[in-house]
């Protein structure tokens, strides 16, 4: 018998996923599949744990109509969703043995800048001019106990490697989340001079030494603090208008704001106006890096008070299509020479980058996890995320049987390495 044979030969015929087969809450249900067999070019992995993204929230409602889907009828065609997650191999295709190993670590990136390989029969127009696909959407996704990786992940680059072993499971399924905020980070660029003769250079990321303003302490405003403090700010302000999330933030980041030297101000905007408090930490000279993370029009034209001379201004919140026209001071573009920039999701770098940052702990992707669950609970998980009743993310562990739902305030690696040792049913 091959190693890989011994390892494998425990693996059943069938497993449990989060299957949609029509649109609406209504169609979706956590069921009974067959385990997926891979072809020579492809792999099988068991999922160790994934997140609850709000983005299934919309594929539900939408099903067929969501742009990421091209017509695909869950009706003929079920989808097992779910775009976050962490696994490992348990089985590798005849043609990859020279690449990939059994148990070897991996995250995927769910955004597959790669047209449909297999099934384009499915898609819309048989897949013409689809150029992009989606793992949780027309690709198998996490949220069951086995995940195929097909060819399309493979040719893009969307397979990343956990480094090391110490890395959580919880932990690195939260990478894809966290990429988007450093993605989001990683598109700020300050431009600077040595001296008045000497050339603009460009330098990217958060200014080291400046002063960052989050505007939104929710789930993804925390991440942006978070991940704020590799670039070594002099100060970090962090707005929103309900008092309980910025308590949340002093409690996850006070300590370790201290630690780094770097000072952390969080503004009651309902009490306190924000510009008075920038204006006092810079002598009225405005922040040199300003994120919008929430959907708020009101709250993207307020930030246009907060920069500064050459700073960076980041609409990361989204807006409602028909809602998403904002007026923009002209005059602070051009006389204060300011950069307005945005973006949407993470590539593959960002996830290999946001891994290394959590190997790292420079990022504590743990303080971001606030309930703990098993698969079957996943459907309840999604509608507290839609009722808005979860602040911070939810994590699920596929092969774990848990009486209820677990509220945490955080989630360390000797917390799951507990949990995962004994099942309670």
């Amino acid at each position: 018998m091959k190693p890989e044979d011994r390892i494998t030969e425990n693996i059943p015929l069938e497993m449990r996923a989060l299957v949609l087969d029509g649109v609406g809450f209504e169609h979706l249900a956590v069921r009974k599949v067959p385990v997926p067999s891979p072809s020579e070019h492809q792999l099988l992995a068991r999922v160790e744990a994934a997140g609850i993204c709000t983005s299934l929230i919309k594929l539900i409602e939408q099903g067929p109509d969501h742009k990421l889907m091209y017509g695909w009828d869950v009706c003929c065609f079920p989808a097992i969703l779910g775009d976050e997650g962490v696994v490992s191999l348990v089985r590798v295709g005849k043609a990859l043995r020279d690449q990939y190993r059994l148990g070897e670590r991996y995250v995927v990136q769910p955004a597959v800048d790669h047209e449909p390989i297999n099934h384009r029969e499915r898609y819309r127009d048989s897949a013409r001019g689809v150029s992009k696909v989606a793992v949780g959407y027309t690709l198998a996704g996490h949220l069951a106990e086995y995940i195929l990786i097909p060819e399309e992940v493979l040719s893009s680059g969307c397979l990343l490697p956990v480094p090391g072993s110490q890395v959580p499971f919880a932990h690195a399924a939260m990478s894809e989340p966290l990429s988007c905020v450093v993605s989001a980070q990683e598109h700020h660029m300050h431009l600077t001079q040595s001296s008045p003769l000497a050339m603009r250079e460009a330098a990217k990321g958060l200014k080291r030494g400046g002063v960052t303003v989050i505007v939104g302490a929710g789930a993804m405003g925390r991440m942006h603090v978070d991940l704020a403090f590799a670039y070594r700010p002099r100060a970090i302000v962090v707005a929103d208008f309900l008092e309980a999330r910025l308590q949340v933030v002093r409690k996850l980041f006070a300590a370790r704001a201290a630690k780094a030297g770097v000072e952390l101000h969080t503004v009651h905007a309902a009490s306190t106006p924000v510009d008075k408090v920038v204006d006092e930490l810079t002598n009225h000279f405005g922040a040199d890096d300003v994120i919008v993370a929430v959907g708020s029009k009101k709250a993207i034209e307020g930030a246009q008070n907060l920069v500064g001379r050459g700073a960076v201004l980041n609409l990361f919140g989204g807006l409602k299509k028909g809602e998403d026209i904002v007026g923009i001071d002209a005059s602070a573009v051009h006389y204060k020479e300011i950069n307005v920039t945005g973006s949407s999701g993470g590539s593959p770098w960002d996830i290999a980058r946001t891994l290394e940052l959590i190997a790292a702990k420079e990022i504590d992707a743990g303080a971001h996890i606030t309930r703990i669950g098993d698969l079957d609970y996943a459907i309840e998980l999604i509608g507290l995320v839609k009722a808005q009743q979860i602040d911070g993310k939810a994590v699920v562990y596929p092969h774990r049987r848990t009486k209820d739902i677990h509220s945490v305030d955080s989630w360390s690696g000797a917390d799951e390495s507990a949990y995962l040792q004994v099942s309670e049913i």
